[in-house]
């Protein structure tokens, strides 16, 4: 009891073999001592600072700095959003074939007649061999429908044909109007087209039943009415030379023998207007060398009235 207290000192807190190490506020032993000031050291050699530096001099530390909350990036407004819509004229327009277009078409000018005049008049005008190609394709739709073996012209095989054969039957009745005068004024295209429609008459079933003919005999009326009124206002055009040079007269002989003899209309005209080219008995060859004369120099028709007639 009489041994004095010394005052208490750090290092008497712990064992001799302990040193005391204000800054990480454990025991360090001696051995880990050195190595571990010296990674204090490289540390902060390699930073510049130390911890408590680096704490001091951070901006959120400072009286200043108020702490705010960090705010989320809004979403971004997509105005392309994906939707359903309807294609563009342009793009319709290129997905349709010929016959919806075509039908578009009809259906907009009949609502809209003049817009159907519009198209009447912008639109070119058709040529014979378009024109015979639309007649080949109704022939086509004709043969296609006809049953396979039996009797081809009996009542039954009538019945599978009927409507594609009056539709070929319009289409010849409504084109043939067309290259007629004076709708057509070049008697050559004229000529062109009725050698051509001919043919496509003679290529019309033949029927047993007589109710059914009518289709063919018509179809031959009519023809042979268009050739004599083709003939008739050629006649008046140098009288009729185009007709006779081109060799017309021969060619509607072999039509009228091949329809047997449906179409006499056609030959009668050709008879009655170019009868004094073919060999007349009442006109001599001078006459004729006269006449040839004439056409070739252009002067025909100018005191002489040219006959007209069917």
């Amino acid at each position: 009891m009489n041994v004095l207290l010394h005052p208490t000192h750090p290092s008497s807190l712990f064992p001799q073999h302990q040193h005391y190490d204000p800054h990480a506020h454990v025991p360090v032993s001696p051995h880990n001592q050195p190595s571990r000031m010296a990674s204090r050291k490289r540390k902060t050699d390699d930073d510049g600072f130390d911890d408590t530096m680096s704490m001091s001099a951070s901006p959120q530390n400072s009286p200043a700095f108020a702490a705010r909350p960090l705010a989320r990036p809004s979403k971004k407004l997509r105005h392309n959003e994906v939707t359903g819509r309807p294609l563009a004229l342009p793009r319709l327009l290129e997905t349709l074939d010929a016959q919806s277009l075509r039908a578009v078409l009809q259906t907009i000018c009949e609502h809209h007649p003049q817009i159907g005049a519009e198209v009447v008049s912008s639109a070119p005008t058709p040529s014979v061999a378009a024109t015979l190609d639309v007649l080949s394709q109704y022939q086509e739709k004709l043969r296609a429908a006809f049953p396979y073996g039996g009797n081809l012209r009996a009542d039954y095989a009538y019945d599978r044909v009927k409507e594609p054969l009056q539709d070929l039957i319009n289409a010849l009745t409504d084109y043939t109007p067309h290259y007629l005068p004076p709708n057509e004024n070049q008697t050559t295209v004229s000529l062109n087209f009725l050698d051509s429609a001919t043919k496509v008459v003679h290529d019309l079933p033949e029927w047993d039943s007589q109710a059914h003919k009518y289709h063919k005999n018509n179809a031959y009326d009519e023809i042979s009415r268009a050739w004599a009124l083709v003939i008739s206002e050629a006649s008046k055009k140098g009288g009729g030379f185009q007709l006779h040079s081109g060799g017309w007269d021969q060619r509607l002989a072999k039509h009228n023998e091949q329809s047997g003899g449906r179409m006499q209309v056609a030959v009668g005209a050709i008879g009655s207007n170019l009868g004094w080219m073919g060999g007349n008995s009442s006109m001599g060859s001078g006459d004729r060398d006269s006449i040839r004369n004439q056409l070739l120099s252009g002067s025909y028709g100018t005191n002489l009235p040219v006959r007209v007639g069917f």
